[in-house]
């Protein structure tokens, strides 16, 4: 199984791309969130994290082999999370991640049926599976750092998340243990490790509270 692949981007079109390694030639299937990453790195070196599946009628004989992919090894991870669910599966979370995948984790681990819905191809009784098996799975994701916000905040997507779980060993719970991340991240500062992170939590912490 391919988990990830290196190359050169030679095209990005509405629902794949495509990438090549030394002497061939993917097509790469993509959500919409991930082709707004991408769009202006034609020609560029870069890596995916993929997912691989067969699509067609296994009946017929007729199965293709498809693969999609990611900027982030997150990403990966909570789009399988988000196919596991009764009456998504592949197809129609390809569809419906036209968002980023924090701002989609956010609506599940709120509860917003309602923002769900607006995800194309999500229902009102898929949403609320959607909720119910991973309410209690996203929180992690809600704290994704998107490769611009890196950039601009200068702060590892690793120092994010290990400070949310060391957040999370201190005994906050995981809503105020993202919220206290997200206020210390507002703030623009360069954290280069967790015990930086950490300090600036508790600094913006104690100001909101005096």
């Amino acid at each position: 199984m391919i988990s990830k692949i290196t190359g050169q981007l030679m095209s990005v079109g509405e629902a794949s791309l495509s990438l090549e390694v030394e002497s061939f030639e993917y097509h790469v299937r993509i959500p919409e969130f991930v082709r707004r990453q991408l769009q202006g790195s034609t020609g560029r070196q870069i890596s995916l994290h993929t997912v691989q599946y067969l699509e067609g009628n296994a009946m017929q004989g007729r199965l293709v082999p498809r693969m999609v992919g990611f900027s982030s090894e997150a990403e990966r991870e909570f789009f399988e999370l988000f196919c596991s669910v009764d009456g998504v599966g592949v197809t129609k979370a390809l569809r419906a991640m036209v968002r980023p995948v924090q701002d989609v984790a956010r609506m599940i681990e709120d509860q917003d049926v309602k923002g769900l819905t607006a995800l194309p191809g999500i229902g009102p009784a898929t949403a609320e599976r959607i909720v119910a098996k991973l309410r209690r799975k996203v929180p992690k994701f809600a704290l994704l750092v998107t490769r611009d916000q890196a950039h601009e905040a200068e702060v590892p997507r690793d120092v994010v998340s290990d400070t949310f779980e060391a957040l999370r060993k201190l005994g906050h719970p995981e809503s105020d243990a993202r919220k206290l991340v997200d206020a210390a991240l507002a703030t623009g500062s360069k954290f280069d490790d967790v015990e930086g992170l950490m300090h600036a939590v508790y600094k913006a912490s104690h100001r909101s509270s005096a």
